[in-house]
């Protein structure tokens, strides 16, 4: 790169990240916000076509995001740093969601466990259930990863779920998972596995409120749709 050329980049560079301190980011191109990004992957070289590069490729910003690093790589001078970066993005994101929604302690309905919910997924591309575990007063206990692969996967951590609970004290609990397909509408299988997590937990007990299916930002109760009443899963001892 000549010297006058590396000098107009640099200019570029300061230009826009001025004008992101002083405007963030609500006027700027999908474009932009990579090039922008991308200055901390590629700190030496023209960003800007290969923002649009990947925009072509990928068809948005959040398709780049989400793409893999054997994807992202046929794009030209795009490497492992950037790759990285991405990941790091999504996951840095989903943390702050999750550290916002930590000060909402306090569940008392239905919506309140959806919204808190949605952040535990944010950028998660394969089916993952958690456990939200719940004191008398509705407190929030924790929030556990319990599984990958999904609620209908033969991996159904049963014994996960239920240690995690014992381990929190929980009164309750509400299980989750997500469907990143992009429709949260509660099948056949989500149902049958609500019933045995419920017996499981009423055995050591503690009440399954509820199983919340996560889309995106769209959530389902299947308390709420009545596909669970938790009071038909309770076994007498």
């Amino acid at each position: 790169m000549a010297k006058g050329e590396k000098s107009v980049h640099q200019g570029h560079r300061q230009r826009l990240k001025e004008r992101f301190l002083k405007e963030g980011l609500d006027n700027f191109e999908e474009h932009q916000v990579l090039e922008l990004l991308l200055f901390y992957g590629i700190p030496q070289r023209d960003t800007n076509e290969i923002a649009h590069e990947l925009i072509k490729k990928f068809g948005s910003l959040s398709d780049v995001l989400e793409a893999t690093s054997e994807e992202l790589a046929e794009v030209r001078f795009v490497g492992e740093n950037v790759s990285t970066l991405f990941k790091l993005v999504t996951a840095v994101s989903r943390h702050y969601q999750i550290s916002c929604a930590m000060k909402e302690v306090i569940l008392n309905h239905i919506e309140d466990c959806g919204r808190y919910l949605v952040p535990f997924f944010y950028g998660r591309n394969q089916e993952t259930v958690f456990l939200l575990c719940l004191d008398a007063k509705r407190k929030v206990l924790c929030c556990e990863k319990v599984g990958q692969g999904g609620v209908n996967s033969a991996g159904v951590p049963i014994r996960q779920i239920v240690e995690t609970a014992l381990k929190a004290n929980a009164s309750t609990a509400i299980l989750a998972h997500n469907h990143p397909s992009g429709l949260a509408l509660p099948s056949r299988e989500d149902v049958q596995t609500t019933r045995r997590v419920a017996a499981a937990l009423d055995a050591v007990e503690v009440e399954l409120t509820d199983h919340i299916i996560v889309a995106d930002n769209d959530w389902v109760s299947l308390a709420q749709s009545g596909l669970y009443r938790p009071e038909e899963c309770r076994i007498m001892l």
